[in-house]
């Protein structure tokens, strides 16, 4: 077994002896406020045993965790008083994940993250590795993946080999009426060679292959067999920088928010009170407040614009996209260096994504969605594509998957009633809100809410615009939304499941949504692709499509052994 890097022992001890310094502090708060002998004030005392008892555990896990490559497993033991051993299969890998923050690329370290399909959490994780070490692991654990993916095609094209062998010899053998011929029971020659008589290809023991793949050449391998497929420029980096906005930073503001209010009011109210806002919170008028809150809402927006922009600048910056094999590999990041895989044959989807902006400058970006992890921490979605010319990533995808140019189909007029109706119902929720805020709060003018009502119509209209389908002879295409458009094209043979679903609404409209699902992870503010408000026969009849197509695609793919998609796709 191997060990981690020895600083991983000081980042262990340091980690434990922090938490397990407030181990005796807490109990000896809870006992003095019971017992009159124990003092609060003998904390200084107590904390360094909890501190010193704490390193020494992080010592022990640190000696007691190892980490070793095998022909057919990556071994990790792990644990003080509890041991747990774990025995990842090649086969289960999805991904190896390197991950370097600032520090540890100073110190040349790295943390290495082993992934497999079906599991929201990492398999595996070594905190920390030298940066060469976590180099090797990753392509050696890279290569016996790929070495496990070609015997297991090997043994299945020789047990479909041999099956058609042996109907073969039966249909010679048989005679007119069905029954064999009249002949002397052949028993087989025990000496004599077939395909079950030896150890399968690529198992230990077979001839002219070591049981232990030999280290000798890894970096030769990944370096000659990696090719580069796209390179996000400067130019693409700022303009998916500026035209994006993540979800963190709203976070962010929100913890800075906590962290410094008092501060942050005594700026607003100084950036305030020259336009009109009031002097201190507690003399001011409608007015002024009001101008207070339109101040505080632009200074929140442009602040948690300004923390989007650097920190999608710093996740995607030089940000790479290679070939290796059947997989693609990935590096990005400034202060955080990211490196992984998106293995070719756990893609189940692949997403074109643009919002009005890039629709505006005519630019898009290109996800596809695996069976399981995803690194990017959003489910299964793993960027390929930050962002280029929607020629380009149009291409892309068809290079891809192989899809043919979709001509969509949209719902019928009476969705775009339905959005207006739906969308009036919540402008309406909107003005109640404000109804009710005028009622226990200085502000009177609560009807200026009803201005909500005049955005109905056109968001109602964009849904509908942006929405359609397209029912291929190989791939479905789903498209929709409108902030952030979704074209999704799923070929038949990863579908797992489609269903038709029609709500109280949908059904006094003769409406249906139509949900295709397959192996991709989901979050919570991520659903299954969805075809939205077609009529019922429509949706009857694409689902019936889609299951016989679905069967077709997956006889044809049997028989031809497609991996499913061309990581050549540039």
């Amino acid at each position: 077994m191997n060990r981690l890097h020895p600083l991983s022992a000081v980042t262990y001890a340091l980690q434990h002896g922090f938490v397990w310094l407030w181990i005796p502090v807490t109990l000896l708060l809870v006992l003095a406020g019971v017992f009159d002998p124990i003092r609060a004030g003998w904390i200084p005392f107590v904390a360094p045993i909890g501190f010193l008892a704490g390193v020494a555990y992080g010592v022990v896990y640190y000696y007691r965790f190892g980490y070793a490559v095998t022909s057919d497993t990556v071994d990790v033991s792990s644990g003080v008083v509890a041991r747990r051993s774990r025995e990842i299969p090649y086969r289960r890998i999805q991904n190896v994940d390197i991950k370097q923050g600032v520090i540890q690329r100073v110190l040349g370290l790295a943390v290495v993250s082993i992934e497999t399909a079906g599991g929201g959490d990492s398999e595996a994780t070594l905190n920390f590795v030298g940066e060469a070490e976590a180099t090797r692991l990753q392509r050696e654990i890279r290569r016996r993946t790929a070495d496990s993916r070609e015997r297991r095609r090997s043994r299945d094209e020789q047990t479909t080999e041999s099956e058609a062998t042996t109907d073969a010899s039966e249909l010679a053998d048989t005679g007119p009426s069905g029954e064999s011929p009249s002949s002397p029971v052949r028993t087989p020659d025990p000496e004599s060679s077939s395909p079950s008589a030896g150890p399968e290809p690529g198992e230990p023991g077979e001839p002219g292959e070591p049981d232990e793949p030999s280290d000798t050449g890894t970096d030769e391998f990944s370096e000659q067999r990696r090719h580069p497929l796209f390179a996000l420029q400067s130019r693409e980096l700022l303009l998916y920088s500026f035209t994006s906005v993540r979800a963190a930073a709203v976070a962010g503001v929100m913890f800075v928010f906590f962290l410094a209010t008092d501060s942050i009011f005594d700026y607003l109210l100084t950036v305030a009170e020259p336009v009109g806002g009031p002097a201190d919170l507690g003399s001011g008028t409608v007015g002024s407040y009001g101008v207070l809150t339109l101040v505080s809402l632009l200074n929140a927006i442009g602040v948690t614009y300004l923390l989007s922009v650097a920190y999608t600048f710093g996740t995607y910056y030089d940000f790479q996209l290679g070939r290796v094999g059947e997989d693609f590999v990935y590096e990005r990041g400034l202060l955080q260096r990211y490196s992984g895989s998106i293995p070719s044959e756990k893609v189940q989807s692949v997403t074109i994504t643009d919002n009005p902006l890039q629709r505006l400058i005519g630019y898009a970006g290109l996800w596809v969605e695996t069976a399981g992890y995803g690194p990017d921490s959003n489910g299964g979605s793993q960027s390929a594509v930050p962002l280029a010319r929607r020629e380009r990533v149009h291409t892309f995808t068809e290079n891809l998957t192989g899809v043919e140019t979709p001509t969509f189909q949209r719902p019928p007029p009476l969705a775009r009633r339905r959005y207006l109706a739906r969308y009036s119902l919540l402008a309406g929720l909107i003005v109640l809100v404000a109804f009710g805020i005028t009622q226990v709060t200085i502000f009177d003018r609560w009807y200026l809410a009803a201005v909500v009502f005049l955005a109905v119509p056109p968001a109602a209209h964009l849904r509908y615009v942006h929405l359609g389908y397209y029912v291929g002879d190989d791939h479905i295409v789903i498209r929709r939304g409108f902030w952030k458009r979704q074209t999704t094209v799923i070929p038949y043979y990863r579908i797992q499941t489609v269903s038709t679903r029609r709500s109280v609404f949908q059904r006094r409209l003769g409406l249906a949504s139509l949900v295709i699902d397959t192996a991709s992870s989901r979050t919570m503010t991520r659903s299954a692709p969805r075809i939205y408000d077609i009529e019922l026969a429509d949706a009857r009849e694409t689902h019936q499509t889609s299951r016989k197509r679905l069967q077709t695609a997956l006889r044809e793919r049997a028989a031809a052994d497609d991996p499913g998609v061309s990581v050549d796709f540039t």
